[in-house]
């Protein structure tokens, strides 16, 4: 099982998250890219931390939206998307080449990875990106979006992602940010909803429902209140449950 979370979301001066505590305890970053966070020496230094750990670095790649960050929907012409999001990954995977690695797999961010849940049109520009950049990297998504539909289509490997601590609807998809149950924070429930979801295939959704899921890769935010003894748990947790930690795509 691989544990991802988002790292490099800081920019110049102003800090998000302990990116270093982080990488001691997940197996893949999803990496800021710069247009909704992170900026040139952020992603430097993440991209060379993270693979001197032996830490999978992925492009976590968003909307044009420093301000926002990258959580405010934007109707992009698709061509214009395709371009924005292969900006992006070649400039994390030159960050990563610098430090003797790569970019081993792609996820969008925020709003553009709500967007491409069901938006056909977004999720086909992000994929046109990936495939034209390198069609060997696989997308890390929601189970049953149009990205990963679309990323499977054009012969990408995709891989299932679940949110520790974000709230499910009962159609599967994550619940609006600033909606009631968008967010878990309680730990004890964050770990029992993550196993849950590993070992038993299903999560309880907002409205009480019981909805099946697969995941290959878990998610816990680094913005989320507590975040490196959340995914501290969560690892010892996964790992008390026979489980091997390990990335998904090999750094």
């Amino acid at each position: 099982m691989d544990l991802n979370s988002d790292l490099g979301e800081g920019f110049g001066r102003w800090t998000l998250g302990d990116d270093d505590a982080l990488l001691t305890v997940v197996t893949s970053a999803n990496v800021a890219c710069g247009f909704h966070a992170g900026d040139p020496s952020t992603m430097r230094r993440v991209c060379a931390a993270a693979l001197g750990r032996g830490v999978a670095v992925g492009a976590q790649v968003g909307y044009r939206d420093l301000a926002g960050f990258g959580r405010r929907h934007i109707a992009y012409d698709p061509a214009e998307l395709t371009d924005d999001v292969l900006y992006q990954l070649a400039a994390l995977d030159g960050f990563c080449r610098v430090a003797g690695g790569r970019v081993t797999y792609l996820k969008p961010h925020g709003a553009l990875y709500n967007t491409a849940v069901r938006d056909d049109a977004q999720a086909a520009a992000v994929v046109r990106a990936v495939r034209e950049y390198d069609p060997a990297l696989p997308v890390l998504g929601l189970p049953g979006s149009a990205l990963l539909r679309h990323a499977a289509d054009a012969g990408l490997r995709t891989v299932a992602e679940g949110f520790a601590d974000r709230g499910y609807t009962a159609d599967g998809s994550l619940v609006p940010r600033g909606e009631p149950g968008a967010l878990v924070t309680d730990p004890d429930e964050v770990v029992a909803r993550a196993l849950r979801m590993v070992v038993e295939g299903e999560v309880v959704a907002v409205n009480g429902a019981t909805i099946p899921i697969a995941v290959d890769s878990l998610c816990v935010h680094g913005d989320t209140p507590g975040a490196v003894a959340l995914a501290g748990r969560l690892r010892t947790a996964l790992a008390d449950a026979g489980l091997l930690l390990a990335p998904f795509a090999a750094p």
